[in-house]
């Protein structure tokens, strides 16, 4: 099975059974980052950083001269734009994430696009019903540049019987 390919579940996402390692996933959805995104974040989390809420601070203070976008949405924007081609109705619970990175700044008014690698597989010890998809996200803007990546693992359904 592929990603083209998959039976999946009625809410979109594949099953154990139907990721391939090796293949790479571009997602449908891209998204232009705003203003109120990056404030409202860094309020909703309590994240008074004046490099994400202070243009005034960034035009005078830093390198960039405009506030970046806080790598906490960025990182949760790229997971979620493959939550629809992947994941929804049949994720467990994610099981974590590594080697995060943000190789690129990434600002107000950027459109950010995403891909994903089937990078592992492995069945679960503890449930004959559930497998182990090991997935490396990355994140771009408009621009093709790198702007965040990582790894995570999800405990993933199989195939219903």
């Amino acid at each position: 099975m592929s990603y083209a390919t998959a039976m999946r579940h009625k809410r979109g996402g594949m099953y154990f059974e139907d990721f391939e390692v090796g293949e790479i996933v571009e997602h449908r959805y891209r998204r232009t980052v705003t203003q109120m995104d990056n404030m409202l974040f860094s309020n909703m989390t309590l994240n008074p950083q004046p490099l994400h809420i202070d243009r005034h601070f960034c035009l005078h203070e830093t390198q960039w001269g405009q506030p970046l976008i806080n790598s906490l949405f960025t990182l949760g924007l790229m997971i979620g734009m493959s939550v629809s081609d992947l994941s929804v109705g049949t994720v467990i619970a994610n099981l974590g994430m590594t080697e995060v990175k943000f190789p690129h700044p990434l600002f107000e008014n950027d459109t950010v696009h995403a891909t994903t690698e089937i990078v592992g597989k492995r069945e679960s010890k503890s449930r004959a019903d559930a497998g182990i998809i090991e997935f490396h996200h990355c994140a771009y803007n408009q621009d093709g540049r790198l702007v965040a990546e990582c790894r995570r693992q999800a405990f993933m359904l199989k195939h219903p019987k």
